[in-house]
């Protein structure tokens, strides 16, 4: 179970999407949340990983340094 608010402008559209379509709010917040977990969990796992190297105090490699030890051009 799970309960949401929303800003109103948003409760307005979903409703209105729902009503278009015949399909629930719940539907559509439900597709909503299944097509962006994964984005959301990449961009948190990136934050948490420039955290780290942050935090550790080693030093970065340049874009262009990489991009020459793998053969691609700038």
């Amino acid at each position: 179970m799970l309960a949401i608010r929303l800003p109103p402008d948003i409760e307005k559209r979903l409703s209105s999407i729902a009503k278009r379509t015949g399909r629930t709010k719940t539907f559509y917040a439900r597709e909503a949340i299944l097509n962006h977990i994964e984005d959301l969990e990449d961009a948190y796992l990136a934050d948490q990983r420039i955290a780290q190297f942050e935090a550790s105090g080693e030093a970065g490699i340049p874009l262009a340094e990489i991009m020459k030890r793998h053969g691609v051009e700038p």
